[in-house]
């Protein structure tokens, strides 16, 4: 192996649910629960800000691209980071610049505004790549329910941030104070993350017999970075638009603005389920077929205005979502063999991943400006949830990146 054997510090088969072990889940479920709720808690409140600092809808708005864009850029020179200077160390490094960034993001002035939320998308973006890496590293046999601890805790705080955002903006200490919401679970995290420096190591350079074929000339990579990037298209796109076309429809503002909550909060099973499931399958083809299944369905009713059944859609299209984000982020273990050859292929795929998020509310917004309607960029959902498929379907097949 290249790398650090995968059971150095963990070699049993059986998880032994204490001690180092029992530490180091609840470190990675508090960075899990870091690395949404800073961006969440934005949207419900940009009014306030707004208002406030007196910037353009333009630059309130580019709030959320910001650190999208940071995620696109930044993802893929994260694992020659962690080469560098080890996994552990480059996690607890990424997690004081999220703190600092927040607190920048808090202190009132656009500058510091625009600053700090440039500095928490750089700082999430190794989170979001070491992860999946980390997991195989430490827990070679039980990556699938790590992983699952590791998504349910994300889609659970993003859905928190969202939700407790507008009533503090509304209390005392202001949008400030509600911006600087997640520093609590940021502050826990650092100190919980401590003891496991200790157990940080850098790749050694070892030579190998066989000469490996570059990520990027791997059918499997491309298959895998498609799978990440177009259910992030429709994730963050579906965010940003999905009120707005029930407002468009009918629906009063307050109940078209619950859709996105009810969406985001029906990921959670998905995200608890698919890669237990996932980890013991040969072929993940069948819940390909799955959330795909569901995306058509709920996307179908979308666009056909059954707003009777909104509740319905947004449930499918948060299960689907669920299930296609934890499997993409399952292939990034389960397609190659050691923990930084995970985090290269993670780093490839979310770099592409969070292009295609942050180009795909403006691109949808573009053509309902074209179209002067909803109805040609809802049928483009479904457009993309078959190119999801084909890239999800190649990339379940069982084979590696090299």
């Amino acid at each position: 192996m290249t790398t650090r054997e995968h059971n150095d510090t963990y070699p049993s088969r059986k998880i032994n649910w204490k001690g180092t072990t029992l530490l180091l889940v609840i470190g990675v479920i508090c960075i899990a629960s870091t690395l949404r709720m800073p961006l969440t808690v934005v949207g419900p409140i940009i009014s306030f800000i707004r208002e406030d600092l007196g910037i353009s809808y333009a630059l309130a708005g580019f709030l959320t691209t910001i650190p999208l864009l940071a995620f696109a850029i930044i993802s893929p020179f994260v694992p020659i980071v962690a080469r560098k200077i080890g996994l552990e160390l480059t996690l607890f490094l990424s997690t004081i610049l999220l703190a600092l960034g927040i607190v920048l993001r808090s202190l009132g002035t656009t500058s510091l505004l625009v600053f700090g939320t440039a500095l928490i998308g750089i700082a999430i973006s190794f989170g979001n790549v070491l992860i999946p890496g980390l997991l195989k590293l430490k827990f070679p046999y039980h990556v699938g329910l790590l992983m699952a601890f590791f998504t349910m805790s994300m889609n659970l705080t993003a859905g928190l941030g969202a939700g407790v955002s507008y009533p503090v903006a509304h209390s005392s200490i202001g949008w400030q104070g509600a911006l600087a919401v997640a520093l609590v679970l940021v502050a826990l995290t650092i100190l919980i993350w401590i003891p496991q420096l200790k157990f940080n190591k850098p790749e050694p350079n070892v030579k190998t017999t066989k000469e490996r074929t570059p990520l990027w000339k791997s059918p499997v990579t491309w298959a895998v970075a498609g799978a990440m990037g177009f259910q992030s298209l429709l994730f963050y796109t579906t965010a940003a638009w999905i009120p707005e076309i029930y407002i468009a429809q009918g629906l009063a503002a307050d109940r078209a603005g619950w859709m996105f909550s009810i969406m985001q909060f029906s990921q959670v099973p998905m995200a608890l389920a698919v890669p237990i499931i996932a980890s013991k399958m040969t072929s993940q083809r069948p819940l390909v077929f799955m959330f795909t299944a569901f995306y058509l369905i709920g996307f179908i009713g979308l666009v056909m205005e059954w707003t009777n059944l909104a509740i319905l859609w947004m449930v499918l299209l948060g299960l689907a979502g669920g299930a296609s984000f934890s499997l993409a982020m399952m292939f990034f273990t389960l397609r190659t063999r050691t923990a930084f050859e995970a985090a290269d292929l993670s780093g490839f795929a979310q770099s592409l991943g969070y292009l295609l998020a942050a180009i795909g509310p403006i691109l949808f917004g573009y053509l309902h400006d074209i179209f002067g309607g909803w109805d040609i960029t809802g049928w483009l959902f479904v457009v993309v949830a078959f190119i999801l498929f084909l890239c999800s379907f190649r990339a379940s097949k069982n084979e590696y990146v090299n």
